[in-house]
């Protein structure tokens, strides 16, 4: 099944797609990625004693803002009306890893996943940010989209396979 490829026109050139005839209907996107940090930063980060500020509260502000500014990041983004976000984390110190995980939702005539993969990078660049005096030893990986729900080709839930 061959799959066009709508960021494009019949020439070629880099458009917006149009998405004046689509229907409004409730969108989410949830993505997560992940950043590997040494033991010395995740003591400093759970204690809240990283010089620079609380690391995760400060990543959470910074992660919501790229959300509501994703359509000026990325070219061929909407601007959306973020209706909510969301941003999580799960500590895992004995693998040295904190995750995060961006829920976006919105009523419109578009998705949310770029929003939700720019939150989730945001957050993990703060991160990044705030704790390379200690350590830049850091790696962010495994940023996917999670889930999405809404438009017209409905709900998405990743899964470990890849397709070819």
């Amino acid at each position: 099944m061959e799959q066009k490829l709508n960021h494009f026109d019949k020439n070629g050139n880099a458009v917006m797609v149009d998405i004046s005839e689509k229907a409004v209907t409730l969108r989410t996107a949830v993505a997560r990625g992940s950043i590997l940090v040494g033991k010395e930063i995740m003591e400093a980060v759970t204690a809240g004693n990283v010089k620079k500020g609380d690391v995760l509260g400060v990543a959470r502000v910074a992660g919501i803002m790229g959300v509501k500014r994703t359509w000026e990041l990325i070219p061929m983004c909407h601007p959306l009306p973020v209706r909510k976000c969301s941003i999580d984390y799960e500590l895992d110190p004995e693998h040295g890893r904190i995750h995060v995980f961006c829920t976006v939702k919105t009523e419109g005539k578009t998705g949310v996943e770029m929003e939700a993969l720019t939150g989730v990078q945001i957050t993990l660049l703060t991160i990044y940010d705030m704790c390379k005096a200690i350590d830049r030893h850091m790696v962010m990986s495994d940023i996917h989209l999670v889930e999405k729900t809404g438009g017209k080709s409905g709900e998405f839930r990743f899964s470990e396979r890849r397709s070819t």
